[in-house]
């Protein structure tokens, strides 16, 4: 008995769908979650050192900074376009220079990013990003002592940290090698897996054309010169 699975169709009409739906689901399958945090990766354990820069009223007191950026979060945005949230931990240890001391202190801050799927012209993708603003940033600051408590809320440092931290994972973002790795060329990788396959492919199919002709040719000779 042959294979009964021989006779069925390889798809069935109920499978046909529109250019424009196949479209968006397979741009929606090409920028997944995953794919996003590749694209930010980079941005995961790299250093952060700042200072001493100026703070608080008449930038009488002075931060020095260090740190490092931790592993994002990443959620889907609810909306027709194809975004998602991406919060950057980063957390940072830091000292305030004051005429009576120096004054130590540890902050946790997530940075707040959406990043948005655009269509682009030859079949590209390009990861726009939506730069963080200081005032989006969320900062748990805690001192080290009671006196170092009362310095925090005069020279307002958290402000200042809000602002820096997100100046510096908006520039961090512009980055070219982080920019290429927000631009995907799909058009490009299609070539690329075609020709991995079509080589062998293409030239089975050619050396079963021949064969199929050549057999043609040779059951029709006779009538072939008769008719010359």
């Amino acid at each position: 008995m042959g294979d009964p699975s021989a006779d069925q169709p390889l798809v069935t009409e109920a499978e046909y769908v529109s250019y424009e739906t196949w479209g968006a689901a397979f741009f929606r399958a090409a920028v997944t979650a995953d794919r996003i945090a590749s694209a930010v990766a980079a941005l995961s354990g790299q250093p952060i050192d700042f200072g001493p820069m100026g703070v608080g009223p008449a930038k009488i007191a002075r931060i020095s900074a260090t740190g490092a950026i931790g592993d994002a979060a990443i959620t889907p945005v609810p909306g027709e376009a194809l975004a998602y949230r991406v919060e950057v931990p980063v957390t940072l240890d830091f000292e305030l220079g004051l005429p009576d001391g120096t004054h130590r202190f540890h902050a946790d801050l997530l940075v707040p990013l959406v990043l948005t799927a655009r269509a682009l012209s030859g079949v590209r993708i390009f990861i726009e990003v939506t730069p963080p603003h200081a005032r989006d940033v969320v900062t748990t600051v805690r001192a080290e002592g009671l006196r170092a408590t009362l310095v925090q809320r005069i020279a307002n440092v958290e402000v200042e940290l809000r602002r820096f931290v997100a100046g510096y994972v908006a520039r961090e973002m512009a980055k070219p090698e982080i920019a290429r790795a927000r631009l995907i060329d799909v058009g490009a990788s299609v070539d690329k897996a075609w020709a991995s396959i079509s080589p062998k492919g293409g030239s089975r199919v050619t050396a079963d054309l021949n064969d199929a002709l050549e057999s043609e040719i040779r059951e029709h000779e006779d009538d072939y010169l008769e008719d010359r």
